[in-house]
């Protein structure tokens, strides 16, 4: 099983909230040099670890798991899901359009 992905989720969302490694180290109880080594991928964190880091980054640890769960599809569609609604209307019915002639084709 293939963890990095973990560690590349941790960072995006870590700075997608704008803050700093020893931020989440704060927020967490864990040191800094310890989110360093679960961003780099060189160590996979603990279930209280991930469960702290998810709860400090307000996200669901479903998106820190999602490549590696064996529902990932369920839950990168609930994410695509969440990102079509935060578009205007227009833009809305734009996606679902070209993702129907995808699906078309991918039944031909």
């Amino acid at each position: 099983m293939d963890l990095t992905s973990i560690g590349e989720r941790i960072k995006q969302y870590r700075m997608a909230a704008g803050l700093s490694q020893s931020q989440l180290a704060e927020m967490t109880g864990i040191s800094t040099k310890y989110v360093s080594v679960l961003e780099r991928s060189a160590k996979p964190p603990s279930l209280e670890t991930l469960i702290n880091i998810a709860n400090a980054l307000n996200i669901s640890s479903d998106l820190l798991l999602c490549d590696i769960l064996s529902v990932q599809f369920d839950i990168k569609q609930t994410i695509i899901g969440e990102r079509i609604k935060e578009l205007p209307k227009k833009e809305q019915s734009k996606i679902l359009a070209v993702v129907d002639v995808l699906i078309e084709q991918a039944h031909e």
